[in-house]
């Protein structure tokens, strides 16, 4: 990394405070500049400086978390990560942070919290550098995620020469996107109509808050938008989203096609993955599918996106202009896999003409 990245932690415990420090500073490319007990005394603080990222709670005594995000990112936008509790109350304020321009979300057990940070030491770098990176901070220059060994598909689902023989021309959607998601997927999905063909997603978001964002999304959408479960179809006019902390396929039986949700090693150093979608997606689908990667830090899905043109898919980038962070769409094109790349306002349009829907 070439400039050091500057976080403020806002939590109103002194644990999660110390801990977070210690493990965000040992990246060795991270300092930490600053933090509060809470958002009156962060606002203080950010008038004798300004962090490149803000980790931040969202239940804090004086001023909520909401409220300071919403404040925040009016008067002074910098890229935050909400570390929030895993409760189905706190998934739904963390849905909401998103909606006000938040970044990512990390989780934090109700008990056990010092030990569970301590473990996900990894995430947390990659979050900070993925949130430093993103366009809110209009930064001239692009910091590089620090490259660490990681699983490939293979962990999950083996790579086959061939894709299977095709008994059904159903025509379906496969999409991996990660930060800067939220917005993404909320104006891809609400352009699609009724009869759009089904749809499979993977966002990288933890577990508990897919479910939320679910909901959220099925409320605007003319389509239905759901948490992927178990042997669900995917039919026209739905669209799944891989559960968090679980690796989603796709699979199929005879002109039927379904998702498969299993447990695993990361991949790519993620899990959901895009790349165990793609992958699985080129292995049952092939020429029937459309594979479309968006907005997100790293290179999660290039791999499997190279696996499904391979197979005759048709795959489409989301362009760097319309993108909080070019990380995998810019890897999937400079990796030669994609076919087009496509502005996010123009991508559903696109998919609906290639399969018919719109001419």
């Amino acid at each position: 990394m070439s400039e050091r990245i500057k976080v403020m932690i806002v939590d109103d415990s002194a644990v999660v405070r110390q801990t977070l420090t210690g493990i965000i500073e040992s990246a060795g490319d991270i300092d930490v500049i600053a933090t509060a007990s809470d958002p009156i005394q962060a606002a203080r603080k950010l008038r004798e400086s300004v962090p490149d990222v803000i980790i931040l709670d969202l239940e804090m005594p004086r001023m909520d978390g909401l409220t300071f995000l919403r404040k925040l990112m009016s008067q002074h936008p910098v890229p935050v990560i909400i570390c929030s509790s895993k409760s189905e109350e706190g998934s739904q304020n963390a849905i909401t942070a998103l909606e006000y321009g938040a970044v990512d979300i990390l989780t934090k057990p109700k008990v056990g919290v010092k030990q569970f940070i301590m473990d996900s030491r990894i995430r947390f770098h990659d979050a900070i550098r993925a949130a430093a990176s993103s366009r809110i901070k209009h930064h001239s220059k692009e910091k590089v995620m620090v490259v660490r060994e990681k699983n490939s598909a293979d962990v999950i689902l083996s790579k086959v020469r061939r894709p299977m023989a095709l008994d059904t021309t159903e025509s379906i959607i496969v999409v991996g996107v990660s930060t800067g998601g939220t917005e993404a997927l909320r104006t891809f999905l609400s352009a699609l109509p009724v009869d759009a063909p089904g749809v499979v997603i993977v966002q990288h978001m933890p577990e508990k808050f897919t479910a939320s964002f679910a909901k959220r999304l099925d409320s605007l959408c003319a389509i239905h938008v759901k948490e992927a479960e178990e042997n669900d179809s995917v039919n026209r006019g739905i669209a799944l989203i891989a559960p968090g902390n679980r690796h989603t396929l796709l699979k199929r039986a005879g002109a039927r096609y379904f998702v498969h949700i299993v447990d695993g090693p990361l991949v790519s150093r993620h899990r959901p993955s895009v790349d165990v979608l793609f992958r699985s997606t080129a292995r049952y689908a092939g020429k029937n599918a459309i594979g479309v990667i968006m907005t997100g830090m790293g290179d999660d899905g290039v791999q499997g996106m190279s696996e499904m043109k391979e197979s005759g898919s048709h795959t489409i980038a989301q362009d760097e202009a319309s993108s909080i962070v070019f990380g995998m769409p810019g890897n999937a094109v400079k990796r030669g896999v994609v076919d087009e790349v496509i502005p996010l306002s123009g991508i559903a349009d696109r998919v609906l003409k290639l399969t018919g829907v719109r001419s």
